[in-house]
């Protein structure tokens, strides 16, 4: 499946990049836009199809940008002390940033595909689709923007904090946006809409399951570490 060979060699890039990436953000932001700049002017036609056929395989259905939310979801499962979180962590902001650029150029196309549509008739599951992917986009534009250090600087902790816990809706939100898009092809057993839905499922499924079994474990270990309070020697009550 496509997607997954675009997020093998996305989390290979992410690794390997790391570096500069940490170094020189605005490098990749700046080509996350020229790729929308570039993936819009082809679907006006300006394009030749030997430029096109990558822009429409990484962008047309947004994989590059699923793929690397997938992997800042990931991110967040590993244990703080783990070889991965250490490689990753200080970079997830970044990759969420990048993600969230490469993610508009995609709803830009395709929102303003359906666009002139809206006075007609459409069906259920594309007006349902329609209303998902603008929830989408709103919370892709404040995560985005918050996700920058220097917003975050300006924000109390507790408040940057909680705004960036809907993070989890936008995950959930992008799965159901998903399996809307692939359910009228799935129901008429299409086999690449139905491998689609069973892979999406297992990523977006295990990650559900791998993020509740983290926090568990956190919290667990939060608890043990604040009741194991050293008792005081006598030496250090003396005055």
């Amino acid at each position: 499946m496509t997607f997954l060979m675009v997020l093998a060699v996305t989390v290979a890039a992410c690794l390997a990049l790391r570096t500069p990436l940490h170094k020189w953000p605005v490098a990749f932001y700046v080509l996350a836009v020229a790729a929308d700049v570039a993936y819009v002017i082809g679907v006006e036609g300006l394009l030749p199809r030997v430029v096109m056929g990558p822009l429409t395989l990484l962008m047309g259905k947004c994989v590059l940008s699923l793929a690397l939310f997938v992997v800042v979801m990931y991110i967040g499962v590993f244990a703080k002390g783990s070889k991965v979180h250490q490689w990753l962590k200080p970079v997830r902001s970044e990759l969420s940033i990048i993600a969230c650029i490469l993610a508009c150029g995609h709803m830009a196309v395709y929102l303003g595909s359906y666009a002139p549509r809206l006075g007609g008739t459409l069906g259920v599951n594309v007006v349902s689709a329609l209303v998902v992917a603008l929830a989408l986009l709103v919370l892709l534009l404040v995560l985005g923007v918050t996700s920058f250090g220097f917003v975050k600087k300006h924000m109390r902790t507790e408040g940057w904090k909680r705004l960036q816990r809907w993070a989890y809706v936008f995950f959930g939100l992008a799965y159901v946006h998903l399996m809307l898009m692939l359910a009228p092809a799935a129901s008429r057993g299409g086999e690449a809409a139905v491998a689609s839905v069973a892979v999406y499922t297992v990523i977006f499924g295990a990650y559900a399951a791998l993020r509740v079994r983290r926090a568990l474990v956190d919290r667990r270990a939060d608890a043990a570490a604040a009741t194991l309070v050293p008792e005081l020697e006598p030496e250090d009550c003396a005055a």
